[in-house]
């Protein structure tokens, strides 16, 4: 198994107390990709961006004018492109900090856990995953759950949380 991130910093880094390096990031993602049994080699893009880019994601591609923690698009490849050509190619998970950071606050956890939490939960979205129906979250949030505890992070949703909005 093997993982690769290309990491985009679309955002002005002097303004957080804390962003995760690339190691980490790579780290978080593979930790689900393991969690969930992916096999072969893959590719994912991160991206880390202030609020209006989130925003006009979230209300873009989900129709909710507000922005959230972490969007996950799945890798569509274009039609007639060979599939070998994109063989791997999961997709892009855009992460906002500034609602990471709020978040982390507001609930009373580590901020880097709480960004190992949206990289997991992206990574996971992006291997064909979901919580939207009941029977869908039983399945998403014990991998969850696993891929954290492999990392020595405790179970997020543990916390009241009625703020988060993880996609």
């Amino acid at each position: 198994m093997s993982l690769s991130l290309t990491v985009q910093r679309a955002l002005d880094e002097a303004a957080h107390p804390f962003l995760p390096s690339d190691a980490d990031l790579t780290r978080w993602a593979e930790a689900a990709f393991a969690a969930a049994g992916g096999e072969g080699d893959a590719h994912l893009t991160v991206r880390l961006v202030e609020t209006p880019e989130i925003t006009r994601l979230n209300r873009d591609y989900r129709h909710k004018d507000r922005p959230t923690n972490v969007l996950s698009f799945p890798f569509a490849p274009p039609p007639g492109l060979p599939a070998e050509a994109t063989a791997g190619e999961l997709g892009d998970i855009v992460v906002c900090a500034p609602v990471v950071e709020q978040e982390a606050a507001e609930q009373g956890k580590p901020l880097a856990a709480h960004w190992a939490h949206m990289l997991v939960h992206g990574t996971l979205h992006l291997l064909g995953y979901d919580h939207v129906s009941p029977a869908e979250a039983a399945q998403m949030e014990p991998l969850e759950l696993r891929a954290l505890a492999g990392l020595g992070i405790g179970d997020p949703y543990a916390v009241a949380d009625a703020t988060a909005d993880a996609t």
